[in-house]
């Protein structure tokens, strides 16, 4: 499945996009410990390029370029501090598993395939807890975690994701 380490293809993109969907305990099983983190970073770009470009069909946006690129941002960012968070966690807890390069390519993986259909208004009540299901299978069958573990370590980011915005409310005057 792999190309070689580090190269990133259109190829590559749809052979691991068909896998995660198709057989993703298989794909985060079968992933390579020398996946490059270019190939899950340009992974995650493509697909929250295509999230971007999607999102400004579902309304008539006043400056579309700068929406454009704050859907983009937001997509590549969050998925970024979601595996930066988890890592924190996984190493506080349990310990140094992996590199935080394998980590964050569940992160990119996972987030990546649900950022195809996260643009349609009101799948984000389907396509989150797809993204969280996702990452949980990534962390035990490539990081090698416990299923409990890795529960913790998903309940735990999403608090704290949800607690540092809530704790930005009073900063943004409505």
């Amino acid at each position: 499945m792999q190309p070689a380490t580090g190269r990133f293809s259109l190829r590559f993109y749809f052979r691991s996009l068909s896998k995660v969907l198709g057989t993703p305990v298989s794909f985060f099983r079968d992933l390579p410990e020398d996946t490059g983190f270019a190939q899950s970073i340009m992974f995650l770009l493509v697909s929250s390029a295509f999230f971007a470009a999607a999102s400004l069909t579902t309304r008539d946006f006043e400056k579309p370029i700068i929406s454009g690129g704050v859907f983009f941002i937001n997509a590549v960012g969050m998925t970024f501090i979601a595996a930066v968070l988890g890592y924190i966690l996984m190493t506080l807890f349990w310990g140094r598993k992996v590199t935080f390069r394998r980590f964050f390519s569940v992160y990119a993986f996972a987030s990546g395939v649900t950022l195809l259909a996260s643009w349609i208004p009101l799948f984000i009540f389907i396509t989150e807890p797809w993204k969280w299901l996702m990452i949980g299978i990534g962390l035990t069958q490539t990081v090698g975690l416990k299923w409990l573990h890795s529960i913790m370590i998903i309940v735990m980011s999403i608090g704290m994701i949800v607690l540092f915005f809530w704790s930005l409310l009073p900063l943004v005057s409505f």
